[in-house]
């Protein structure tokens, strides 16, 4: 039997609908980890569809709780000898609000609806259609050879989409069970539809809320205006101290002093385009003198991610405005905003000091195992590219 063969099977797996219908009852499982109403279930898709999948391949599964997590996580182990390597593999099976009343017209977050060559549904991209391929070839392969050639781990977690809150104590409090000799997270973008994308690296991101709070309630802006601080203002001027007005992040500190030869080169192959659906690039946008992809995958960013939240009281002088502050003096104003390193596919620690922060992004806590990373996406055949 041969790789080939395995293809096939992997092929065929696809072409006979059964990764459609695999798909669709995943989908059909609204575990929505921002729902307090939906803890039942997380532990459902754990319980009774990743668990039995799993199990039928031939891993020995177990169910784990934390205290800071909300849903369950699963762990499940295959073992074929102490002499082969060992690989990872992670997923999550929980996703954001359905929000169905902003889906279009025959299509539902809960139902796998297939249009116009995408299949449609909460959780298709991110992340049960990537786990749903990552098993589906692990099976290709017991069918072809009745073997892996290596030991194979899973993680899946029900907590991303709320900041994985359980996922680095659970890391660290079984480093052992965990112990691997490669990570594949296959959770995130490609560089384009119809090319695969495999990144040697991880990105780590840092949410900052910055609130000012001046004074208790608001002041007509005729008889205040010019005398008392305004929070907006202020918070305009922060920004602006961070970033300049086309992106680029203003603090020497925040940066690499210098993009490696090595990386470059690696790069130089990566063309970062804008394919059906998605938004056109701003050439112009971020660091000046860097290429799309070292913008993406080497560069800091710094994002906002809402616009300014402006509390005003209501009263006859002092108006409510929607976007703005309409005759009143602000006394409060609030912005969520996230940094983000990412790091390119030859980065260290040494040539990037933050990845060695205690406090960088909990999607990343699971480098705590001290493995090597690898963030990779494979593609569905170009006739179901998944919405």
């Amino acid at each position: 039997m041969s790789r080939a063969d395995a293809i096939a099977r992997a092929q065929e797996y696809f072409d006979s609908g059964t990764f459609k219908s695999d798909l669709a009852r995943r989908v059909a499982i609204a575990t929505e980890s921002q729902n307090p109403e939906r803890v039942g279930e997380l532990a459902r898709y754990v319980e009774s569809e990743m668990k039995p999948a799993l199990e039928a391949l031939g891993f020995r599964c177990r169910v784990m709780r934390h205290a800071k997590a909300r849903g369950p996580f699963l762990y499940a182990e295959r073992s074929e000898g102490e002499e082969l390597p060992t690989v990872l593999g992670y997923g999550h099976g929980d996703v954001i609000r359905g929000l169905e009343a902003g889906w279009h017209a025959g299509l539902s977050p809960w139902q796998l609806v297939e249009r116009d060559g995408c299949y449609w549904g909460r959780g298709v991209v991110d992340n049960k259609g990537q786990h749903t391929i990552n098993l589906a070839a692990l099976a290709a392969v017991l069918a072809v050879r009745g073997r892996l050639g290596f030991n194979a781990k899973w993680l899946i977690e029900m907590g991303e989409e709320t900041g994985s809150a359980g996922l680095r104590e659970i890391c660290a409090e079984n480093r052992d069970l965990f112990a691997a000799d490669v990570l594949i997270a296959s959770d995130g973008p490609r560089m384009a539809g119809d090319r695969a994308t495999l990144s040697l690296g991880c990105r780590g991101a840092y949410p900052i809320d910055l609130t000012i709070t001046a004074r208790e309630g608001g002041h007509h802006s005729g008889n205040w205006g010019g005398l008392l601080s305004n929070p907006a203002i202020q918070l305009a001027h922060a920004l602006a101290s961070i970033a300049g007005p086309t992106g680029q992040v203003r603090i020497p500190d925040w940066v690499p002093k210098e993009i490696p030869d090595s990386v470059r080169r690696v790069l130089a192959e990566c063309e970062i385009v804008s394919g059906p659906g998605d938004p056109q690039i701003d050439p112009a946008w971020g660091e000046p003198g860097l290429t799309a992809a070292e913008k993406v995958y080497v560069w800091f960013t710094f994002e906002v991610l809402a616009a300014p939240a402006i509390r005003r009281t209501r009263s006859t002088r002092c108006r409510r405005a929607r976007g703005r502050a309409a005759r009143c003096a602000p006394w409060s104003a609030s912005i969520p905003m996230k940094s983000c390193r990412r790091c390119a596919v030859t980065s260290t620690a040494r040539d990037f000091p933050w990845w060695k922060s205690p406090r960088r992004a909990t999607r990343c806590s699971a480098r705590r195992v001290q493995i090597p990373i690898i963030r990779g996406c494979v593609g569905l055949p170009r006739r179901s590219r998944a919405a």
